[in-house]
């Protein structure tokens, strides 16, 4: 049909194609976000910059080296996205990688935050030691790899059970992704920074090694004297009670929409500083 020399039908299909593109690679960019594929995305966007510098500047041999990275490159994704890439698949198979939240973002950040600190003071109180990691930008998942996979919803139940003393699972760290306990008894790295106070054990010094290396939160309650610390960005926060590490939660961790079915969830720090 034409409208003043323009084919509409082709228009609009021209529009309705590049509309459907644009929206399948937003979503696996947010079904990426988060993960370490993020990082490796920016590598492969360098590793182009570079390739395009050496055909101006006729850099022959850093030419020839892009060439063949890029040349190479599709299957190099294939094994380096394999995690991502199956869980999308896994994802578009059952039919829910563009579902919707039943309930809103609000609620279940409140859910996972009250769930965290009622295991916390519980075990404060009986003097049970613990160590929670709570991904939010970076990736976490290569600590959450050396651990126990556990994917179970998060409750205070589970959580608190996992560290009751001479468990299987009890040593060790949780790691926490989105609303659910990703993996237990997982080694954290331990900070070499001759600033943390000689009276602090190995769990705040794995507390604050993670800090340093990602931007996720870390809570420690300490088995000696029950009381709970957090760490963030290389910093310790001690002595918290219930109100101020509701607080510190809430400060610091929000959700992105996404929906809990398709569990690609992504924490984002409000206050970096």
């Amino acid at each position: 049909m034409l409208v003043g020399g323009f084919d509409v039908l082709n228009l609009l299909r021209i529009g309705i194609d590049i509309a459907l593109v644009w929206y399948i690679l937003y979503k696996l960019i947010m079904l990426i976000r988060g993960t370490k594929a993020i990082q490796l995305l920016k590598g492969i966007a360098v590793v182009f910059i570079v390739r395009l510098l050496s055909s101006i500047f006729n850099l022959q041999t850093i030419e020839w080296i892009t060439n063949e990275a890029i040349s190479w490159g599709l299957i190099v994704i294939i094994i380096l996205f394999q995690p991502e890439l199956r869980r999308a698949l896994e994802q578009l198979g059952r039919g829910n990688i563009f579902s919707r939240s039943s309930k809103s973002e609000e609620e279940i950040l409140d859910q996972m935050i009250e769930s965290i600190i009622q295991s916390c003071n519980y075990m404060a109180k009986r003097r049970i030691g613990a160590l929670i990691t709570i991904e939010r930008e970076t990736g976490v998942g290569e600590y959450a790899e050396t651990g126990i996979s556990i994917n179970g919803k998060l409750t205070h139940q589970l959580l608190t059970n996992i560290f009751t003393p001479n468990t299987p699972l009890h040593d060790g760290a949780v790691i926490i992704k989105g609303d659910e306990i990703a993996a237990a008894a997982c080694y954290l790295p331990l900070s070499e920074s001759p600033f943390i106070s000689k009276e602090l054990g190995t769990r705040h010094r794995a507390a604050m090694g993670i800090s340093e290396v990602t931007d996720a939160l870390t809570i420690v309650v300490s088995e000696e004297t029950g009381n709970i610390s957090c760490t963030k960005n290389g910093e310790l926060h001690r002595e918290l009670n219930q109100e101020s590490l509701r607080k510190f939660l809430g400060e610091n961790l929000s959700l992105n929409i996404r929906t809990p079915e398709s569990k690609t969830w992504n924490w984002r720090g409000k206050n970096n500083g």
